[in-house]
Order: C-alpha cells, then sequence, then structure tokens
C-alpha cells in the first residue's frame, strides 16, 4: 500500500515522446492505494511506450515513495495542532517534484531556498562571531535588505534561546534536542516566535516530539530516505487487421 504522485509526470513522458498516446489516470494523485491497484493506462505506439516505460516509473515510483513516508508521519502526529514540514535536502533537480510529493502525502513545504526565508545556521553564527556581529544584527540586515522575508534562527541549546528571541525571528528551529529540551524551550518561547523541530526525526520519535507543543516538525528523511513504491508497467498488445 502507498499513497500514489506522479502520474502527472508520467503522462508528460509520454507525451514527449509521442503526441499521440492517450494516458488516463484511474486515481488522483494523493490517493491511498492496495497493492495490485491499477493507477493508469497508457495507450499508444509501442515504441513510444517502451522508450517512456522506465523514465515514467522512475518518476511515480520515487514520488509516491516521497508521498507515502510523509503520509506515515501526518498520520503519527494526528490530532495535534502541529504540521510535517520537509526541508532543502532534496535530489538535485528534483526539488519542486519532491516537494509536490510531500503536499500529496498531507505534509507541507517549508523554504524552498534562502530567498524564500532568511536562515541563520551554526556556520553563519561562527561567521557572525569572526566578524563581530550579533544576530539581532544580522536578522535586521536580512530585514533591510528583504523586508518581505521570515527569518528562521537555528539553536543547538537551550542556553542560545534567549539571544535568539532578542533577535525577534518569526522562527527558530531546535536542532538536535531532546523531548525535554523541546518542552522547556517551548515554555521559554511562550509563543514568541514559532518552533521548528528538526535534527534526528524519526517516524518513531515524531508523536512524542508533536506533543512538546512545538509549532512544525521538519525531517529530511521524507526526501532523502524514502523508499520507491513497487511499481510496474505492463504492456498488452493489441493485434492490428490487414
Amino acid at each position: 500500500a502507498g499513497v500514489v504522485c506522479g502520474l502527472v509526470v508520467a503522462r508528460y513522458v509520454f507525451a514527449m515522446l509521442d503526441e499521440g498516446t492517450a494516458f488516463e489516470a484511474h486515481v488522483d494523485e494523493g490517493d491511498e492505494v492496495e497493492r495490485g491497484t491499477i493507477l493508469a493506462s497508457v495507450v499508444g505506439p509501442a515504441r513510444a511506450i517502451l522508450s517512456g516505460e522506465r523514465t515514467a516509473l522512475n518518476f511515480v515510483q520515487r514520488l509516491s515513495g516521497v508521498a507515502t513516508i510523509t503520509s506515515r508521519y501526518v498520520e503519527a502526529i494526528e490530532g495535534t495542532d502541529c504540521v510535517i514540514l520537509d526541508t532543502r535536502k532534496t535530489t538535485p533537480g528534483l526539488r519542486d517534484l519532491e516537494k509536490y510529493a510531500v503536499r500529496c502525502g498531507g505534509g507541507a513545504n517549508h523554504r524552498r531556498d534562502l530567498a524564500v526565508m532568511g536562515m541563520i545556521k551554526d556556520n553563519h553564527r561562527e561567521a557572525l562571531a569572526r566578524q563581530g556581529k550579533t544576530l539581532a544584527q544580522a536578522v535586521a540586515t536580512i530585514r533591510q535588505h528583504a523586508p518581505e522575508t521570515p527569518v528562521e534562527v537555528e539553536v543547538d541549546t537551550l542556553e542560545e534561546l534567549p539571544g535568539a528571541l532578542d533577535a525577534k525571528p518569526e522562527w527558530i528551529l531546535l536542532d538536535n534536542m531532546t523531548t525535554e529540551q523541546m518542552r522547556e524551550a517551548v515554555a521559554i518561547v511562550a509563543g514568541r516566535a514559532r518552533l521548528e523541530a528538526s535534527g534526528g526525526i524519526t517516524l518513531e520519535r515524531v508523536a512524542e516530539i508533536a506533543a512538546t507543543g512545538v509549532d512544525a516538525i521538519s525531517s529530511g528523511a521524507l526526501t532523502h530516505s524514502a523508499p520507491a513504491l513497487d511499481i510496474a508497467l505492463d504492456i498488452d498488445f493489441e493485434d492490428r487487421a490487414g
């Protein structure tokens, strides 16, 4: 069983090879299906179908795998106000498609890149320290050049939280913290910024993390470790009279 995603791409693959192919999806993107379900059919010249088979399957298997693992994370935190987010840890060249797959699985998209959300991580903080600049100055600089862009600050310890709050970012990322530390962070922040839990997020832990009160949980595993869904294409040849 799994969540279907990528049929729209498969349709495009066959149309590129031969505009005369007729592709019909039998399920919708985001549908949960059981093993043995026929997802789609394509009618056209054997040359086009055989040429596009592997490429079409690669996309559907990959994207369905991402959608499926995302749906499992979403199901695990059902009943909470927390949301499951993707990350920028995507396959080169496939970011938009993989983020689409996350949405099909019921998750939400985080920043696509640093142009969408300013992100100050540990390496940035190290660079700032070497320049004698504070976190608040860095956030102010981002807002000066991109006033409409939200800002997120990463913290590794509870001791870094007060400094992050003083900088007044929209988001604070709690990186690789224990569940208890996350619970303490939620109490300290008290709604002054939205909190994202990240780092070491597994399906086994996600429910207890959501219960701490964080606003979002992001996991690179949704895109960098999703197993492909097992999908095949079977061909029926029609005899032509004459």
